[in-house]
């Protein structure tokens, strides 16, 4: 689902001053990986089974492939992904796969992106660093290039939500910039015919207790960053995942399921709480003495893998742990030798609040319409590309404990930037954490302190979009959630 950030082949030097709320250790040297340097060799196809292992892959590459995303600071990249619904203008209902299969088939041939086919079928777009891909649910979403400045990042949407519109009238359908499907059940849902949703699709309906749905009927924006070391790993994974459910606060939009609300400002993130629980949530050895690389390392391992790819086809892997393939535990896959092409695609199962990945991945805020789109980057490229308010943000949370981390996580989606935090609303927490990423953007020099004006009055008065809808809803609209479409229509 996320595009690659992060470039292999640098060397970081670590800032030994830098505060960090661990024990001290030696931290990796950032290299280019010997697993794709030399481990591995890479064949003239698309297929993830192109990757052939030379030799056995061993932990420490996996460690290594971690430390390839190490970037020195004047390359640190911005990525920013995310979803929409499609739904058919005259009825209100999700568009089916003939309809997404004719939208990606003209932006193709109008705006001259390549197809990516799955079995004969087109399943997405790529145009040089960017792409476009499928939900399970039909969603659509787009998968940015790493860029330099806010204004590169927002201009890419908004060209990406012109060329989407340009077709999409011709074709009768509009996209919703929201975090649930508003009105229609999950029986109504468009079932992408993508192989790897089957296995998906699968666990969570045996692993979880809100089954697919959340991976049907939801749609995210999310950021990619970059980090320069693994000590920077470190802080910046820190940073982002105790702050993460202020963020869902501050972008609440998912208070509708089935045409009327649903109790929740973020149904999505609530969902996700009850979801497969090993994979998901806040991860609290993030905040251990211990961690690095290699800790999330032996995380991932210790994961069932939900699928290998091989010679264009999927395979089972019956709940089989990365750790198990590695040493050859005698299965149905011990013909198969594990690649670093399968270890990049199990990451790519795993969805805490924050993932890490050649990058990280924020993952807590809900899709909403562009000026919110362009916010979230804004928000955290702030906060962790300025080396003064990432320091301000590891002080402010270096006491806060896994209980209070914990509880922000499971009632925020409830009461949002109202949710009592150390006595006080959560919204003093946002007023201060905006400041920072405004004083952050205003010291990078590109004049990107403008992106966050999406979010100011949401912070200034604790109002989520949610609640907004939700007065809307309850007011002018009647309690008539056809409103909604042409309220959070992108146009």
């Amino acid at each position: 689902m996320a595009l690659l950030l992060s470039s292999s082949g640098i060397v970081a030097v670590i800032n030994s001053g830098a505060y960090v709320s661990f024990s001290p250790k030696q931290s990796l040297t950032c290299k280019r990986s010997k697993v794709v340097a030399g481990n591995q060799v890479n064949m003239p196809t698309s297929s993830a089974s192109s990757v052939v292992a030379t030799k056995p892959l061993t932990k420490e590459d996996l460690i290594a492939y971690f430390a390839s995303g190490c970037k020195p600071k004047e390359m640190w990249r911005i990525g920013t992904e995310h979803e929409k619904f499609g739904f058919e203008v005259k009825t209100l209902r999700p568009i089916k796969y003939e309809q997404i299969t004719a939208l990606l088939n003209g932006i193709a041939e109008r705006y001259g992106w390549d197809k990516v086919m799955e079995k004969e079928r087109i399943i997405g777009l790529k145009q040089g660093m960017r792409s476009i891909s499928l939900e399970p649910g039909g969603q659509l979403e787009l998968s940015g290039a790493p860029l330099e400045t806010l204004h590169q990042t927002c201009d890419e949407i908004r060209s990406h939500l012109h060329e989407v519109k340009t077709v999409a009238e011709e074709l009768e359908i509009g996209f919703l910039g929201i975090g649930y499907e508003p009105k229609s059940s999950l029986e109504d849902v468009t079932i992408v015919p993508k192989g790897r949703f089957h296995f998906i699709t699968d666990h969570l309906t045996r692993a979880s207790t809100t089954g697919p749905d959340v991976f049907f009927r939801t749609c995210t924006v999310q950021v990619n960053l970059d980090y320069s070391s693994e000590t920077d790993m470190i802080r910046k994974f820190r940073a982002s995942l105790a702050l993460q459910p202020v963020a869902t606060a501050i972008f609440a939009n998912s208070p509708f399921s089935n045409g009327k609300p649903n109790g929740f400002l973020s149904v999505r993130s609530h969902m996700y709480i009850d979801s497969d629980k090993k994979r998901t949530g806040m991860i609290p050895f993030v905040f251990d003495d211990s961690f690095g690389f290699e800790r999330y390392v032996e995380y991932a391992l210790d994961l069932p893998m939900l699928f290998l790819i091989r010679n264009e086809s999927y395979l089972d892997c019956k709940g089989m742990t990365f750790r198990d393939f590695m040493s050859g535990k005698i299965s149905h896959l011990s013909d198969e030798q594990p690649t670093i092409n399968d270890w990049e695609i199990h990451l790519g199962t795993i969805y805490p609040e924050v993932r890490l990945k050649r990058y990280l991945e924020m993952r807590g805020a809900d899709g909403g319409p562009l000026g919110m789109l362009c916010a979230l980057p804004a928000f955290w490229v702030g906060l962790l590309y300025d080396e003064d308010s990432l320091q301000a943000v590891l002080d402010m949370i270096y006491d806060w404990t896994p209980e209070e981390r914990e509880m922000l996580r499971t009632q925020v989606p409830i009461t949002g930037l109202k949710t009592m935090f150390r006595d006080i609303p959560l919204r003093h927490v946002a007023e201060d954490l905006l400041k920072l990423a405004k004083d952050g953007l205003e010291r990078r020099g590109y004049n990107e302190t403008g992106f966050l004006n999406a979010v100011t009055e949401v912070v200034k008065t604790g109002v989520t979009p949610a609640e907004k809808l939700l007065k809307l809803y309850n007011g002018e609209w009647g309690q008539n959630i056809d409103h909604v479409f042409q309220g959070l229509r992108y146009s």
